[in-house]
């Protein structure tokens, strides 16, 4: 599969917003810090994060999220439009906003707003699904998944279908090429098959929970991504730990996304 094959991103569209300054002093009316010289930074999230990132890196990609017609939404489409195809789902809410207040590149509160959900799949949707040559599903369990599921199952035997999961959001469909939760969501998927007493955080451990999942999920393969260690991937046996190229210090946001992109 080349880069310049299509790709379609199926999953839950956010706005993601920082407001970063410097913090030298507290505020004389209570113990908290004063920010000074706030600059607000908008990008896309979820998974127009991941649309985004791909279509960046020079890949046709077209995203298929709920989209209503609410400022947060308005904003996203602003974000995206020059950059990919959009289909939009409709949806029961304003568009999740995830506000972060940074001060000297560190977080110090996170605002959360917004509780919009995929109300239903479109016939555009299906049509995008059934014809994709490639299908990375970005699930943050607000329904979009859900919606499609039908037609994901359908089309997994026919395309390559890359499955990034959630806590809270539904098992991938059966048959998915790669399905890559992080080390801490896949010891909550294999709570109840494995050792509660040993480390989970051991490599051998990662590759018995990672194995797990893939016969439970039906899977070709599982990736667990374990941060600056690198990736540790299962095809139910034979596990082999694929080391990070660099380590970087600062704010991760965005890795997972980018690390299920640049895997096509």
């Amino acid at each position: 599969m080349t880069s310049r094959t299509p790709l379609l991103v199926v999953g839950d569209a956010l706005l993601d917003r920082d407001l970063a300054g410097t913090a030298d002093r507290l505020a004389p009316d209570a113990p908290v810090p004063v920010l000074d010289d706030c600059e607000e930074r908008l990008r896309p999230g979820g998974a127009a994060l991941a649309a985004y990132l791909a279509a960046r890196a020079g890949r046709p990609v077209t995203l298929v999220t709920p989209l209503g017609a609410d400022p947060a939404a308005r904003q996203v489409r602003e974000l995206l439009e020059p950059w990919l195809r959009l289909v939009p789902l409709p949806a029961d809410g304003p568009l999740p906003e995830k506000t972060r207040v940074m001060a000297g590149g560190r977080p110090v509160v996170r605002l959360d707003r917004g509780s919009g959900r995929a109300a239903g799949a479109t016939e555009r949707a299906l049509e995008a699904v059934a014809e994709a040559p490639a299908i990375l599903v970005a699930d943050y369990a607000r329904g979009t998944a859900d919606v499609l599921r039908d037609a994901l199952a359908a089309r997994a035997p026919h395309t390559a279908l890359v499955w990034d999961p959630h806590p809270r959001g539904r098992p991938p469909v059966r048959g998915a090429r790669l399905v890559t939760p992080t080390g801490e969501e896949a010891r909550r998927f294999a709570a109840d098959a494995t050792d509660a007493d040993g480390d989970g955080d051991a490599l051998g451990a990662v590759a018995r929970t990672a194995a797990e999942l893939v016969r439970r999920w039906h899977a070709v393969s599982v990736a667990v991504t374990l941060g600056g260690r690198g990736a540790l991937l299962s095809q139910g046996d034979s596990p082999l730990l694929v080391p990070t190229a660099a380590r970087h210090s600062g704010d991760a946001c965005g890795a997972g996304d980018c690390f299920r992109c640049c895997g096509w």
